[in-house]
């Protein structure tokens, strides 16, 4: 039997796609939380004019928390770490869901809250140890562990943002975006984290001799490329975004996880079938129901 979809035409579609989506990032709690974020009065650590909130707030988060992911894993020990300790498959909607409110509620929440939200991850962080396969230590809390996982993240969804954000930022925007996401690296423990671009292109070129693909790092791209938590009907939107999530990796990283990348059938079909897929993303998700944004570590 057909599920009725509430209203009619175009209108009605994208309110049952927008409430569909939003439930699944946002999970059960996600209008109460949406209300708590934008809702309740006090300073905020950003504006209404920062770049973070445009980054944070644009379908191109999607592709850039995906891209963040795969990125991430190469580094054997904070893929170790998410690998014994995150439930990624276990619970990856779950996992979502945790980490967009989080982005949610430091980029557009109160200051209070964000402060909140940061301590829990601290906490979260404190307890998370253990040794890799070969018998080396990880603690999440480690500052220089969490300083790759910031910079990996934000090198991710500022590309993915200039490559398919509705209204990419100017090169003065870029840095300041750069510098938003510093403030809350700082909260969660990072030691001196990039504040402009070059900074952080310095940072990334610093962890390069620690980065590998590791046998976990691989399976972790298979699941999130290959065998993705989602319903049959999404398989073809969610390759889409998938496939842009690679093109966006760095030519360094997609060869280190064996990952295919054809120059050509880049940039004559992945990215715009990509610009395509963000673009709908964008008016399935009306004005009110973009604020917790999509998927990072």
């Amino acid at each position: 039997m057909l599920t009725k979809i509430p209203g009619s035409g175009a209108f009605g579609l994208r309110e049952h796609l927008g409430k569909e989506l939003f439930a699944r990032v946002a999970g059960p709690d996600g209008p109460r939380n949406r209300a708590r974020i934008h809702g309740t009065p006090g300073p905020r650590w950003f504006g209404p004019e920062r770049p973070i909130r445009r980054v944070h707030g644009d379908a191109s988060m999607f592709i850039g928390g995906l891209s963040a992911l795969l990125l991430q894993s190469l580094h054997p020990l904070a893929m170790a770490a998410v690998a014994a300790h995150s439930g990624y498959r276990g619970d990856p909607w779950g996992r979502l869901q945790r980490t967009s409110t989080f982005l949610a509620t430091t980029t557009f929440g109160t200051a209070a809250d964000a402060e909140e939200a940061c301590a829990q991850v601290r906490s979260v962080h404190e307890r998370v140890r253990g040794e890799t396969a070969e018998g080396e230590a990880y603690h999440a809390a480690d500052p220089h562990l969490l300083g790759w996982v910031h910079a990996a993240e934000v090198d991710s969804f500022l590309r993915a943002h200039q490559r398919y954000g509705a209204r990419p930022l100017s090169a003065d925007d870029c840095d300041a975006y750069v510098a938003d996401a510093a403030r809350i690296a700082v909260e969660l423990g990072v030691i001196d984290p990039p504040f402009d671009r070059a900074g952080l292109a310095r940072v990334l070129d610093a962890y390069r001799p620690e980065l590998r693909a590791t046998a976990e790092a691989r399976e972790a791209a298979r699941f999130l490329l290959l065998d993705p938590p989602v319903p049959l009907a999404a398989r073809l939107p969610y390759g889409v975004l998938a496939a842009n999530a690679v093109s966006l990796l760095p030519s360094w990283a997609a060869r280190a996880l064996r990952l295919p990348r054809l120059p050509v059938v880049d940039e004559w079909c992945v990215r715009p079938l990509g610009s395509a897929m963000t673009s709908a993303v964008r008016w399935v998700l009306a004005p009110g129901r973009a604020a917790i944004p999509s998927p990072a570590s």
